[in-house]
């Protein structure tokens, strides 16, 4: 007899309906899986067999087929446990099929009968949602993140015996809710604060002005002088996440296995802390399939590149398209997969292999060449896509000794919100949210700067040796700065200001 029972599949964030068809026919007993499944899913054989046995349900001892279908996308992970049991016991007249037709099943099964969680239930509900599916089974640890999905009923179930009860009529399974306004008041108690940053007021300056227009941002300093304390806060000073963008993020991290227990809607600004000896890969996704990297997790928030040059060459050059597209697209032979990456880039980097050139107390011991070999691993195109350049000098004592807190990251993110809000009213239905996003016309669209301002401009592009690239950057950061202001324009003081977080190119990079 046939049973046929539906699931999903994912290829990247998207997905498509899978037909889970079982065939229980007369035969020496054998159980055949096909359909391009991965050695995860070749393994539900056995358990799907434990857990009917485990679960008192009969399992036939003649020839199993289960296809899943369409045959030539692969199929990955133990999500199919679930829908193949359920075929099974209808293919066997355990179920009536018409009871199984209206749903969509997700779920890994235990040798015991239980259903635990899998990776990927929130984009898989979605891609069941996109095809005009309305109702889903998923594993109780899966359901809030399911439920985030409007217009879909989700039955959280947490064994395979409660499931067949349910579908027999003989056990009531609500669906679950969730409330996102809820989800999304949540606050972050352990969040760090920029009233801890002792002194740095121009480095404080340049983070507000980063977080105002979304720019990457670059801190060049000597070890201990606060880059890593800094970029850690930069995050509380961000806009708050919609909705919108929290369940991009929560997609992400649902594919990638990182969803926390406990919380299934990310709500806080993604920060992503490498370390150097990550690989392409790691950082920008791949593998033989494709998976997200560290750029897509840090999706709509930070990502911070401690010891920038230590990374290797080709891990660094590999983040030029993304920084500029936000996005991110890795081709296989099987095809291509778009994941998103519109972050912000904050890097940190010493001066010198020793770290002391230019510091007042410590002197460098570094040769003229060992600096420029270490400097010269940051290639001239990956700096002309950081928009600011900043040096970070050594805390004095005073500064440190110094009892009263610091401006707090809830008074300069009330400056950065009034700034964004002004960026979306400026950019209104176009997609853009910030001035680092602007494409070339709309910089000669609302980047005006006054007759003092254009006069400073036309010294500072000749003297710098900017290119048309940092042309535009220098006009976005100074867009922001007015922003900040309040200013319909950009003024001489506002471009100053931009041009300054570039000059620091000319004195580590010349030429």
């Amino acid at each position: 007899m046939l049973a046929i029972v539906k699931s999903t599949a994912l290829y990247g964030l998207n997905g498509q309906v899978v037909q889970v068809e079982v065939d229980v026919s007369n035969g020496l007993p054998c159980f055949d899986l096909v359909g391009l499944p991965d050695l995860a899913c070749r393994e539900s054989r056995d358990r799907v067999r434990a857990a009917m046995k485990n679960s008192g349900f009969e399992f036939p001892a003649r020839r199993i087929t289960v296809n899943l279908a369409p045959a030539d996308l692969r199929k990955e992970g133990p999500l199919y446990d679930l829908p193949i049991a359920v075929g099974i016991l209808a293919a066997t007249g355990q179920l009536d099929q018409s009871a199984v037709d209206r749903y969509v099943f997700l779920g890994e099964l235990s040798l015991n009968g239980q259903v635990r969680g899998v990776a990927g239930v929130l984009p898989n509900v979605l891609a069941a949602r996109e095809q005009g599916l309305r109702a889903v089974v998923v594993p109780l640890d899966n359901a809030a993140e399911a439920a985030l999905v409007k217009d879909v009923q989700v039955y959280p179930v947490q064994s395979l015996g409660q499931l067949t009860r349910f579908l027999l009529g003989e056990e009531e399974i609500s669906p679950y809710k969730v409330d996102p306004v809820l989800l999304m008041n949540r606050v972050d108690e352990n969040g760090a604060d920029m009233a801890d940053v002792r002194g740095q007021a121009t480095v404080r300056r340049a983070l507000e002005v980063a977080a105002a227009g979304g720019h990457n941002l670059l801190m060049v300093g000597t070890p201990g002088s606060g880059k890593t304390m800094l970029a850690r806060r930069l995050p509380g000073i961000l806009p708050d996440l919609t909705f919108d963008e929290a369940l991009e993020i929560t997609k992400i991290y649902s594919l990638a296995g990182l969803l926390k227990p406990g919380e299934p809607l990310v709500t806080q600004r993604p920060f992503r802390s490498p370390h150097h000896s990550a690989s392409a890969v790691g950082l920008v996704g791949g593998g033989r399939h494709p998976r997200p990297g560290e750029i897509s997790l840090a999706h709509h928030g930070v990502l911070f590149l401690d010891e920038l040059p230590e990374f290797h060459r080709d891990v660094l050059e590999a983040l030029r398209q993304p920084l500029e597209d936000g996005v991110v697209t890795i081709s296989r032979v099987s095809g291509a997969v778009t994941y998103p990456a519109s972050l912000m880039l904050v890097a940190a980097a010493n001066p010198c292999p020793c770290g002391y050139l230019g510091d007042p107390v410590r002197e460098c011991t570094c040769t003229p060449y060992q600096v420029q070999r270490y400097l010269g691993r940051i290639s001239g195109p990956l700096l002309d896509r950081i928009d600011i350049h900043l040096e970070v000098p050594r805390v004095d004592y005073e500064d440190l000794a110094r009892r009263e807190p610091g401006e707090p990251s809830s008074e300069i993110k009330k400056r950065v919100e009034k700034a964004r809000a002004i960026q979306r009213r400026r950019f209104g239905s176009s997609g853009i949210t910030c001035n680092a996003r602007m494409t070339p016309a709309q910089v000669r669209r609302y980047c005006s700067l006054t007759r003092e301002a254009r006069s400073l401009f036309s010294s500072v592009f000749r003297q710098l040796n900017l290119s048309a690239r940092s042309h535009d950057r220098v006009l976005k950061v100074a867009r922001t700065i007015a922003d900040l202001d309040g200013s319909d324009v950009i003024d001489a003081a506002h471009l100053a200001e931009a041009v300054q977080y570039r000059s620091l190119e000319a004195r580590y990079w010349p030429g």
